[in-house]
C-alpha cells in the first residue's frame, strides 16, 4: 500500500514539474488563501476521497477530478482502476490531459451502461440511425420529384435516374 502511495506521489511531482501550473490555478482543488506563513486548507480531490487517502499538493488526480463530481472518478476507478488511470494520464502530453481525463470518464460511463460493446455500441447505433435517415431523405426526395412532375404529366426517366443518383 505504501509503495502505491509513493508511486502516486512521484507521478504527482512529475505532473507538477511538467505542467508549470501554479497550485492556485488547478482545476480540481479549492484553495483557501491564508496569511503568509500559514498552511492552505485543501479540499481533497474526488480520487483521494474515494480511495480514502490524504490528498497531497502534487496529487496526480486533483487537476482532473473535482471534489464536487465524485461520480466521475468512481466510474473511472471501477472500469480502469486508479493505477491504470494515473499511468494513462502520464502517457498523454500535459496540454491534453484534461481532455484525456474527460474521455476516460465518458468511456467508463458508457462501458458501465453497456459492458459488452461500450463506445462501439453507441457508435454503431448512431451509424445505423444515420443510414436509415439517409434512406428516408432519399425516399422523400423521390416522392417530391414524383409530385413535382405529376402536375406536368411528364416524368422523363433520364431525369428521375439522374436525381436519384445525386442522393
Amino acid at each position: 500500500m505504501s509503495g502505491e502511495r509513493e508511486r502516486f506521489d512521484e507521478i504527482g511531482k512529475k505532473i507538477k514539474r511538467e505542467g508549470g501550473v501554479s497550485c492556485h490555478q488547478q482545476m480540481g482543488r479549492r484553495h483557501i488563501l491564508s496569511p503568509p506563513g500559514t498552511l492552505n486548507t485543501i479540499t481533497p480531490c474526488a480520487a483521494c476521497k474515494l480511495l480514502r487517502r490524504r490528498c497531497a499538493q502534487e496529487c496526480p488526480f486533483s487537476p482532473y477530478f473535482s471534489p464536487h463530481e465524485p461520480q466521475k472518478f468512481a466510474s473511472v476507478h471501477i472500469v480502469f482502476g486508479a493505477s491504470n488511470v494515473s499511468k494513462m494520464l502520464m502517457e498523454v502530453p500535459e496540454s491534453q490531459r484534461a481532455d484525456a481525463a474527460n474521455s476516460l470518464v465518458y468511456e467508463a460511463n458508457v462501458r458501465l451502461r453497456d459492458p459488452v460493446y461500450g463506445c462501439m455500441g453507441a457508435i454503431s447505433a448512431l451509424q445505423h440511425q444515420v443510414q436509415s435517415l439517409q434512406a428516408e431523405v432519399h425516399a422523400v426526395r423521390a416522392e417530391l420529384l414524383k409530385y413535382k412532375y405529376r402536375e406536368a404529366n411528364f416524368i422523363p426517366s433520364s431525369l428521375v435516374a439522374l436525381l436519384l443518383l445525386e442522393t
